[in-house]
């Protein structure tokens, strides 16, 4: 019998889910059982930013997550986890499409980049494995300048680093070093600009995605949602810790009273004299995984859409769409109009990959035959949650 503290937190979670998405515009009611249908059982899930505010996915159909979860009590929602780096035998085909809007603010001050060739990209002078693939979106604040440099440098500056391809990390990290102080050495732009900056490289079958600040990038893996960044916010936990050793402060969410992210490219008024310990960082953090013919397609976006919309529904949203039409492009577009129909305050600027040339496969339920049960305390948990409805 699964214990009742497995199960009303799942339930509560649906119910909230399930109350607030009831003013969602997007036509969902299926896709939901889809999304849950092939769940894995990773239990260290990451819950959406600010659950109490976020409307979910719009579900006619969260009794029937509810009762899967009844079937197998060790199904998680969200994974945030480094899938292990396997040799596969799956050889990715990638397509991208993306979708860029001002939104309410009054300047736009988002980039992005998609590449999905790397080896028709660049001439026959530079050595790119093939396939390959690169991607990536930059939340500029205090202007463009810092989010435009860093689209038009950066992956130069990576495959030009001595260690690529072998070395691909180390590439990275200093193809992230080499960018924000080279735009600190750009006499011609404003260098108290900043920018987030999260990309995705692909060589073959293996990715690694760098992040530094709060865009993320979230793997949709047979309808399951895999967030493979983590938003730096000054408030994290690891980040605070980080910020009070280097003689950093934090004032209502914001570094030194300034700025909502605990590291960025650029603002080197923050940053002072190039060399100086300072608690605004510019090095990425790394998630490396191997694809698989699971994994079917991965969302990059700026904080504009996950402060309005969760992982999870972002994948469910994106899946369904392309199992309609198997389209990236109008995919990030959905993804973008339902971030503004949720009132975003930000720019919005999202990115779809898709790794197969075919739109996501149907996911079959096998039936269980193991009866399961749910204790007398539960289903009283279970009646005032939907007395609450």
């Amino acid at each position: 019998m699964a214990p009742v503290t497995d199960v009303a937190p799942l339930m509560t979670r649906l119910a909230l889910e399930h109350e607030q998405c009831k003013g969602s515009t997007s036509s969902m009611e299926d896709e939901d059982n889809d999304t849950l249908e092939n769940l894995s059982s990773n239990k260290t899930g990451k819950p959406p930013r600010n659950l109490s505010v976020i409307r979910q996915c719009n579900s006619s159909a969260w009794l029937s997550e509810l009762w899967i979860f009844m079937q197998d009590s060790d199904l998680g929602i969200i994974g945030f986890k480094s899938p292990t780096l396997e040799k596969s035998g799956f050889l990715p085909v990638f397509r991208s499409g993306s979708c860029s809007e001002k939104g309410p603010k009054q300047f736009m001050e988002d980039e992005y980049i998609c590449v999905d060739n790397l080896y028709e990209h660049f001439d026959s002078a530079v050595q790119v494995p093939s396939p390959g693939a690169f991607y990536g979106v930059f939340d500029g604040h205090g202007g463009t300048d810092a989010a435009s440099f860093t689209r038009k440098n950066i992956l130069k500056y990576i495959v030009q680093d001595s260690n690529f391809p072998a070395g691909l990390k180390k590439s990275v990290k200093s193809a992230f070093a080499k960018a924000d102080n080279a735009f600190a050495e750009a006499s011609s732009l404003d260098s108290s600009s900043g920018t987030t900056a999260l990309t995705a490289l692909i060589l073959g079958s293996n990715m690694l995605i760098a992040n530094v600040g709060d865009s993320r990038a979230v793997l949709g893996k047979r309808g399951r949602a895999i967030e493979l960044s983590k938003d730096h916010k000054p408030n994290c936990t690891s980040e605070r810790l980080r910020i009070e050793k280097l003689g950093g402060v934090i004032y209502d969410g914001y570094l030194n009273g300034q700025l909502s992210v605990a590291r960025a490219l650029g603002d080197w008024h923050i940053k002072g004299s190039k060399g100086s310990k300072c608690p605004l960082s510019s090095e990425p953090e790394l998630e490396e995984l191997v694809l698989t013919e699971e994994d079917e397609f991965l969302i990059i976006g700026c904080d504009g859409l996950w402060d309005v919309m969760s992982s999870q529904c972002a994948v469910t949203m994106v899946r369904k769409e392309l199992m309609q039409h198997n389209n990236p492009e109008k995919c990030s577009r959905a993804l973008v109009e339902e971030a503004l129909q949720r009132n975003t305050c930000d720019n919005l600027t999202v990115v779809v990959i898709c790794f197969s040339p075919d739109p996501p496969p149907k996911i079959e339920i096998p039936k269980s035959h193991k009866r399961r049960s749910i204790s007398a305390e539960g289903l009283d948990v279970l009646k005032g949650v939907l007395n609450g409805i």
